[in-house]
């Protein structure tokens, strides 16, 4: 299925929920070299060396971290990393910090993982070229092989980690959920996203402009419990289309299906069957 945004489409900022602003905020700028744009009492924002916001913390005094399993809700956020180098340069920084990790060669992109101190997971990666990837019946091919460390640190050569580069971005989120058929109506039929691929057992990633995916979904954790507002996780995410029409042609295909909105002056915000709250902006408003 073809996507309904347009290929310009794009994520903007994340806020997340957390039992410590402070202690979370010293992990995001020691392991993910995130600069601090703002800081007031319990919040905080974090972006790159070109000021851009990406991660906001909400502090939530005894919020409780992340079970093992996960929840129903954010399975992981991701940072995209303009270069290979670049992530060569973050690995080598990685172990120089002896900070845990995992980490993983998907085909079309190589990621490594690392879990805050609240138990979200955040991956940070950097795409192969496009004209790379491979497909299967015009659907996008995963896989979890294992990550060229070797290959990554000589990208690097002698160049040395120097905090999230002017480039990072926010390339993806990946959420659990109960049902992938409830997930596909809404995140394709309401958002507009089109499929990137279903070759994964039991997920759906989805995308705009062809992208390997914008969104994963997923049902690994349907036996558990859904987020709620006492736990760490993710208070919102940002869809950012290119303009007002565009928003409200995305307003009207969620209004056919009957989901609710809250209008905040020229964005709005809706939230998907799980209870993830998403903010629709128009990047050019």
């Amino acid at each position: 299925m073809n996507a309904q945004l347009p290929d310009d489409t794009a994520l903007g900022p994340i806020r997340l929920r957390v039992s410590d602003a402070g202690r979370t905020g010293a992990w995001m700028r020691r392991i993910l070299g995130l600069h601090v744009l703002s800081e007031e009492a319990g919040r905080s924002v974090f972006g790159t060396a070109a000021a851009f916001p990406w991660v906001e913390l909400r502090e939530v005094p005894g919020a409780q971290p992340v079970p093992e399993h996960g929840l129903i809700g954010l399975y992981h956020y991701a940072l995209l990393l303009p270069t290979r180098a670049d992530l060569g340069r973050f690995l080598l920084h990685l172990r120089e910090q002896e900070e845990p990790f995992g980490s993983s060669d998907h085909l079309f992109s190589e990621a490594i993982y690392l879990t805050d101190p609240d138990g979200i997971t955040v991956e940070v990666y950097a795409d192969r070229p496009r004209d790379t990837w491979a497909y299967r019946d015009g659907q996008v091919i995963a896989t979890l092989d294992p990550l060229d460390a070797r290959g990554l640190l000589a990208e690097a050569r002698e160049t040395r980690w120097q905090g999230a580069p002017a480039g990072m971005t926010l390339g993806h989120l990946h959420f659990y959920t109960r049902d992938l058929g409830v997930a596909r109506r809404f995140y394709m039929d309401g958002l507009g996203f089109g499929l990137a691929t279903g070759l994964i057992p039991d997920a759906l990633f989805v995308s705009a402009g062809g992208y390997h995916h914008h969104v994963g979904l997923n049902v690994w954790a349907a036996g558990q419990r859904q987020s709620s507002p006492t736990d760490a996780g993710l208070d919102y995410w940002t869809l950012a289309v290119p303009d007002e029409t565009d928003r409200e042609a995305l307003a009207r295909r969620l209004q056919a299906l009957a989901v609710r909105m809250r209008r905040d002056g020229a964005s709005f915000e809706v939230q998907d069957p799980w209870g993830v709250a998403i903010r629709v902006v128009s990047s050019r408003a």
